[in-house]
């Protein structure tokens, strides 16, 4: 009975290193795989600043003529608007 008891118990230990080497060789595998996958995305956060850069500059960009045209439109109603006022107080001018 000690004999079949020693056996299991040295299997157990065997088993238990089996494992212990294979956990060990799969973290390190794992840790190699979060490296890459810190690469990967420090490369597609540079490229996201990049785009966001780019993003700035076309809203910087849409924003200026949008304010170009703004001035444009005010200032064509504003000369659209003396003009015709300056109809209607001609034309109340002669009606008195």
């Amino acid at each position: 009975m000690v004999d079949a008891n020693t056996f299991l118990l040295m299997m157990v230990y065997i088993l238990c290193s089996i494992l212990l080497v294979a956990l060990i060789v799969l973290v390190v595998k794992l840790i190699a795989t979060v490296n890459k996958l810190n690469g990967v995305m420090d490369r597609f956060n540079e490229r996201l600043v990049k785009a966001d850069r780019m993003f700035s500059v076309v809203d910087m960009l849409t924003d200026n003529m949008a304010l170009v045209s703004d001035k444009i439109v005010d200032g064509l109603s504003g000369i659209i608007r003396r003009i015709f006022s300056k109809k209607k107080e001609r034309e109340d001018e002669d009606n008195e």
